[in-house]
Order: C-alpha cells, then structure tokens, then sequence
C-alpha cells in the first residue's frame, strides 16, 4: 500500500468538533487525515448561497459556547475568527407589544419595568444566582468526566477531586445546580419573575432543540446549558461569526491545515477497519482504504458505534445503552430571503430591534402548547421561533437593502404520526411564514425565496441520527458521566485506538468544540503514555 494512504491518526466527519480534534492532533505533531463526505466542511456549521446573493446558514446559525481555550490554543484569530456581537433580544408580544433587551444595563431594567418592576428588581437576583451556578459548572463542563465505574488509582482520583469541587460549592449553588440539572425552566423562573413575557423569553432557552416543554423536567438542564457560553468574556452572550458558522468552520478548517492536518473532502467512510480489538484504518465507500493506529469518530453515538464498526466487536451493555440512546430531533431551519425588513406596527421606522434574536415564544404557556402536538408525533400550528435577521449584523449576508432571516422552529418531531417530511416539509413552511405575518404584516410580500428544513433533512445531510441538533438529547441520564454511555464517557471505546469526539460526548452539542479538544487531550496522553 503507499504511504501516502498511512497516517498517525483519521478523523471521521469534517463537522466542527472533527475539525478541531483535528487540528490538535497535527499541532501536536500526528500526521493527520481529516475525511469528510461532503463536498465541505462544517457538518451542521455551514453557511451557502441558496439563492443568489443571498447566503444561508443552513443549519446552526449562533456562536456562544465555542470554548475560549479552543480560540487561543489553536490561534482562530490568525485565520480569521471574527465574531460579531448579536447586541439585542426582541420579542413580539401576541397583543402588539414587544420586550427589547440590548447592551445598556440601565434601558434593560426600564424595558423590563414597563412589564413588570418586580421583574426589574428580581432580574440581578436571578443573573447573579445563574453566574455562580455557571462558575462552579465551568471545571466541570471544560475537563473529562471522571470515570465513576472505574478502579485504577488515577479514576479514583479523579472522582475525589469531583467530590472535593462539590464539596467546596455553597449549598445553595449547588441545590440551584441540581434543581437546574433534574427540574423545569417554569419551576426555577418562578421562583423569580411574574411576567409572561420576560418568563417566556428566559424559559425559550430551556427547550432549544429538546423535545421538553418548559414545564417539563430536563429543561432547566437545558437553560443552564444555554447559560454556559460568553462573547468577548461576557457570559451568556451571543455572537454571530463573520460570513455565519460556515465563514467559523472554515477558519477551523485553515487553523488545522497550517498545523499539517490534510483534509479529504467527498470522502465519505463506510467503515472503521479493526484487526485483534484495535482499530487499523478506514474504508471509504468506494473501497479506498486509508491506515492509521488511531481512529476518531466525530459522528453521533448510533454511527459511532452500531454503524462505522460491526457492533459485534462491541460489549452488550454497550450496544443496548447506544441502542437506546436518545436522539428524537424536534428541530426545524426555515430559512427566508426578503426583499426588505420586516415591519412591526408597534416600532414604526425602527430596524434596530433586529441586531440580534427574534425571540416569538411569549409566555411560557405558550411555549408549552406549541410542545402538546410534539407528544402525539405533531408539529406547532403556532411554534416557537428563534429568528435572526443575519444581514443586520453581516451585511455581506445579502444584497443592499435585502435581508436573510433564519428561523429555527420548534416543535418539529422527526417522527409524525400518519404522515411524513416529505409530505408536510411545504406545509411548516406555510405556517411558519404565516405565523410571522400576524407578528409583522406583510411579512409574505417580502419573501423572495424560502427554503424548509426538517428533522429529516438535517437526517439526510448532515448524517445526524433523527435530525437531533446535539447529537443525543440532553437529558440528565445521557449527560456527564453517561454521554454517551456509562463508563465510556472518557472519549475512548472499547476497540483499542478507536475514539470519539462528537457531540454525543460530553459536555454536548452546539457549536462548543469542547468534545473535539478533550477528546485529543485523551488521544494523546495514550499515545505518547503517562509521563507526556
């Protein structure tokens, strides 16, 4: 076979996380083959030109949670990192009225009072006891999980110095912490607000791309989850990169080329080739074989695990716990070109409310009616959308005076009962840009063009298993020491130089990098042994 075939190590899928293992590993000096089976990189990170002029990102749209670590160790800025402030949150309110949050403090409180003075007061209560739940999180969603099954002495360390961080917390951080962890997004709010609207727009990022209510338990994990990322060192705040999470995977991309990674692009992996426990390489579809001592997969545990390597070679307890791994995507991307801003009665002239989300889940109510069909196998005839108007921050997004919209859509299911995406994929669009017109009218005279995207798209294209945007949902039972399974939370598999870094490792899904990088971390240390 020719050299040029042999490597230190693979990478399967070119989405973020790969990209980013990636580049560690060449940095670190290991011939690395990055091999992606589409025609670019970015998996579910990726922006297009779906109509001309007009880009789109197709799939993810925001950047929060990339780690800070990722950005300096990997020198993003060098190849092009430039995120742009998302600098405010509107949200229509169902009679007209509206909740306009930015950067200014002061505004924010006075925005707040006109609903609620209660509210106002109770707002630096409720972000202050989020930010020492976030700090005492922060060790622990940025380091590998203990491994509590394990018996080496290094495990048993490690889970003493899990048990001294708990021990050092105050009491109420960490019963905050838990509440999050197994309660609803409704229950912890209440116990400080009393308006529907500031509710209903803190409680929307307790339910993005899961399928809970906000009264359900799990989405207080997932509001916390959504709390952990920053811009510019402020925490919880958003950012949209420069040409959209396509223009970031590209810097990604260029990050880990300088360090000596080689990239394959229409590449696509049929299987991870194993010989006497240990993985030996990869082939392609086309039969291509490419050998390397170490493998990493950075596709979802399903494809991990029962998909690139014959389950066989895998333990029961294993391939049952996998097998019943959660994905139930609820997600969908209807994604507008406009000919111009939307129009809203009750801010007549202004656009400056769109510098950043477009928040419509007005109540918490709400939120949980648009979830009631999700659980017969339905979608929301009245959704919860989480919009950007892009072109705002990124004018190169559209044409002079157009604009491009990205709605993300819930609830969504990836399974409907009696019908199917393909069926109903025109019909969510209708009443997603119907929805939009009874909060700006003449939203439909401005579309240009429209495209859906389903669970069963995002299936289709970008290989997540049922559409689900984390790579597993976020449930307390598959998170931490249990993403993906029990005792295989250490990025490792039970095939010897076989690996995994997607988002179905911890700490999870979004744009976060974190299980790209950790998982090189552990690649490395058994590489090169104990003593690197």
């Amino acid at each position: 076979m020719s050299n040029t075939h042999q490597y230190d190590a693979i990478i399967v899928g070119g989405g973020h996380n790969g990209l980013v293992n990636g580049a560690y590993l060449a940095k670190a000096g290991l011939r690395t083959l990055i091999l992606e089976r589409r025609h670019l990189v970015g998996g579910a990170a990726i922006t297009e030109e779906l109509h001309p002029g007009f880009s789109f990102t197709t799939f993810s749209y925001g950047l929060s949670l990339i780690r800070p670590e990722i950005i300096q160790e990997l020198e993003l800025v060098r190849h092009g990192f430039m995120p742009l402030l998302m600098n405010s949150t509107f949200a229509p309110m169902e009679n007209g009225d509206y909740l306009l949050l930015g950067q200014d403090r002061d505004a924010n409180i006075r925005e707040i009072s006109r609903h609620s003075k209660a509210d106002a007061d109770a707002m630096d209560r409720y972000e202050f006891d989020i930010s020492r739940v976030q700090q005492f999180i922060k060790p622990l969603f940025d380091s590998m999980p203990p491994d509590i099954f394990g018996s080496s002495p290094q495990d048993r360390e490690d889970v003493a110095g899990l048990l001294a961080h708990l021990g050092k917390a105050d009491k109420k951080v960490v019963h905050d912490a838990v509440r999050l962890i197994t309660g609803s997004a409704a229950d912890f709010l209440d116990d400080y607000f009393e308006s529907d609207i500031v509710k209903g727009l803190i409680a929307s990022s307790g339910i993005i791309g899961t399928k809970v209510g906000p009264m359900s338990q799990g989405s207080g994990l997932v509001l916390l989850f959504m709390s952990m990322g920053e811009h510019d060192g402020i925490m919880g705040s958003w950012s949209f990169h420069k040409g959209g999470n396509g223009g970031f995977t590209q810097v990604l991309a260029r990050a880990a080329e300088s360090y000596g990674a080689e990239i394959r692009l229409d590449a696509p992996v049929s299987h991870v080739m194993v010989s006497g426990g240990r993985a030996t390489g990869v082939a392609l579809t086309d039969g291509t074989e490419f050998t390397a001592p170490v493998v990493v997969s950075s596709l979802d545990p399903r494809r991990t695990f029962l998909q690139l390597v014959d389950p066989r070679e895998l333990p029961t307890d294993l391939v049952e716990n996998i097998e019943r791994f959660r994905f139930q995507g609820t997600a969908s991307k209807v994604n507008f070109a406009l000919d111009g801003a939307p129009h809203f009665p009750a801010l007549p002239g202004r656009t400056d409310q769109y510098q950043g989300f477009v928040n419509i889940g007005p109540s918490i109510e709400y939120l949980e009616r648009a979830f009631d069909p999700a659980k017969y196998g339905w979608y929301s005839d009245k959704p919860y959308i989480d919009a950007c108007i892009q072109s705002f921050i990124d004018p190169d997004m559209a044409p002079a005076g157009k604009h491009v919209m990205s709605c993300f859509v819930m609830y969504t299911p990836y399974e409907l009962k009696g019908s199917d995406w393909d069926t109903e994929r025109q019909n969510l669009g209708d009443t997603v840009q119907r929805h939009l017109d009874s909060y700006f009218p003449g939203f439909s005279d401005l579309v240009v063009h429209r495209e859906v995207v389903t669970p069963l798209d995002i299936e289709r294209v970008t290989g997540l298993s049922e559409g689900n945007i984390y790579a597993g949902e976020f449930l307390a039972p598959q998170m931490y020491f249990f993403r993906p399974a029990p005792g295989w939370s250490q990025y490792r598999t039970p095939i010897e130089g076989y690996y995994q870094c997607g988002s179905g490792t911890h700490p999870g899904g979004c744009v976060v990098g974190a299980p790209g990088r950790l998982a090189s971390q552990q690649v490395l240390k058994d590489v090169r042994g104990p003593r690197s």
